[in-house]
């Protein structure tokens, strides 16, 4: 079982120690994911209370997704601006702000604005983080640590579920939301102590790219709007009107992204070998996790017979193996290279997905179980590599902004996939055609996923340097 204090083994690199710097953006850090899946159990409940269907309420979960994916990178690109400890705490306090917003909301439309706000906060943190991570691990133990990070905010994602389930029986759903102030006040208290003051990027010569930072999230919310029209059979006439305008706004974007001094996401990035195959895996491997995240507690509710913290537990198999994993697998892509884990975690979890799609809703609970622990090990085991080789591969000055767009990769499998399930499923919890399809998304996404981290490149750390060999490829951007 990953330990923290073990980073106490990790070089100083001056006063504060690193294992509280790590720990600190952990706190952080984990406040997104449990946001993201903990509301899936108290789903149910939330439509019940405030009078809307699955499908509407299923917005609580995309909106704050594609608010994620629409603002990590700039948020990134902020932080290599302004400093990466300010963007950390002023995240902490609206996230907090917003938390409690959302536990006293009234009605659906409030309570989906201040989801939106959660993510908008959300976004000023993770990108910040990892980069302070980049700044203070050396290179030879980074994988190992973004391993024991991955490993504690996987856990925290898989968490949410049971947690939710437990707070949603106790306190009713508006307890998912009060339970972040006391993550919250730790994470402030403690990042306000310990996280460095980096260098800021000189600001001169990059103008803000205004347009790309309002184009961006409107082309991913018109994109989820698309699949889940397709998928809930809209009339094709409307379906193509909308898939045109999306991929016209996307043809737009690219054309600007190009051509900004600083753009919001980062294409040049994405000339990068390593970083694009990072990006892709990420971005299927995360649609695979995250549809059937969503779609087991919608399933095992059809069924019958079971209470909101049985179905969290159950979820919990998939969280639990990959927390135990993903540090074994961080030490072994230290000593390996990033891309031989990253392709043997694909592959397991490939393979765990296959019995899902081939069993559907009639999987039964112990083979249910079972997969989702193999699948949590396949995840576990590829994730640590995967994220250090995209962050490794971008400038040191622009780490932060590639953690963004990295993370940004990761959501989008996410937007995609909640998009598609909510179609899938449709306003009927008990589609159980729906539900098969959900679990056959899962199983072709992680194909996917493991085909695209082919492309990682696979040296062993010490052969070149990625820290500049990213800052060549991307000199000048």
């Amino acid at each position: 079982m990953p330990d923290i204090s073990e980073l106490s083994t990790i070089p100083r690199t001056g006063a504060p120690a690193t294992r509280w710097t790590v720990i600190a953006v952990v706190l952080g850090a984990t406040l997104m994911p449990l946001n993201s899946t903990m509301i899936a159990v108290a789903l149910p409940e939330v439509t019940d209370d405030l009078g809307v269907t699955v499908s509407r309420s299923a917005w609580l979960v995309t909106a704050y997704l594609v608010a994620l994916a629409a603002l990590l990178p700039l948020a990134g690109d902020l932080a290599d601006r302004f400093g990466r400890r300010r963007m950390i705490l002023s995240g902490l306090i609206v996230f907090g702000f917003a938390s409690i917003g959302a536990a006293v909301s009234p009605d659906f439309e409030t309570l989906l604005v201040f989801r939106i706000l959660q993510a908008i906060s959300g976004s000023m943190v993770l990108p910040a983080g990892w980069a302070v991570i980049r700044e203070v691990v050396p290179e030879h133990r980074r994988a190992y640590v973004f391993g024991l990070m991955g490993s504690i905010i996987g856990l925290s994602a898989g968490a949410g579920p049971p947690i939710g389930g437990l707070l949603t029986e106790l306190a009713g759903w508006r307890g998912i939301f009060y339970v972040n102030i006391p993550v919250v006040l730790s994470a402030l208290l403690l990042g306000w102590r310990v996280l460095p003051r980096s260098r800021q990027r000189d600001k001169a010569g990059a103008q803000f790219d205004y347009t790309g930072a309002v184009l961006l999230p409107i082309v991913l919310a018109g994109l989820a709007g698309v699949l889940t029209a397709i998928a809930r059979g809209a009339p094709w006439s409307l379906v193509g009107t909308a898939a045109a305008a999306v991929a016209g706004g996307a043809v737009l974007l690219a054309f600007i992204e190009t051509r900004a001094s600083s753009p919001v996401i980062q294409p040049r990035l994405f000339r990068i070998r390593a970083f694009t195959a990072a990006a892709g895996g990420v971005a299927f491997s995360n649609m695979a996790m995250y549809v059937t995240l969503l779609a087991v507690p919608l399933m095992l509710t059809a069924r019958g017979g079971y209470t909101t913290i049985e179905i969290g537990l159950v979820l919990t198999a998939l969280s639990i193996a990959s927390f135990l994993v993903s540090p074994v697998a961080g030490r072994f892509a230290d000593r390996l290279g990033r891309r031989t884990p990253t392709v043997l975690g694909l592959a397991i979890s490939t393979a765990a997905a296959f019995p899902l799609a081939f069993e559907g809703y009639d999987i039964s609970l112990p083979v249910l179980v079972g997969t989702l622990v193999v699948f949590g090990i396949g995840f576990g085991i590829a994730n640590p590599g995967m994220q250090t080789g995209a962050i490794e591969s971008a400038p040191a000055d622009r780490t932060a902004a590639a953690s963004g767009v990295y993370s940004t990769s990761r959501y989008f499998g996410s937007i995609v996939g909640s998009a598609i399930l909510a179609g899938l499923i449709g306003a009927d919890r008990t589609n159980v055609s729906g539900i098969d399809g959900v679990f056959i998304l899962a199983f072709v996404a992680s194909a996917i996923a493991l085909v695209s981290v082919i492309g990682m490149k696979g040296r062993k750390p010490g052969e070149s340097s990625t820290e500049h060999a990213g800052s060549t490829v991307v000199a000048g951007d």
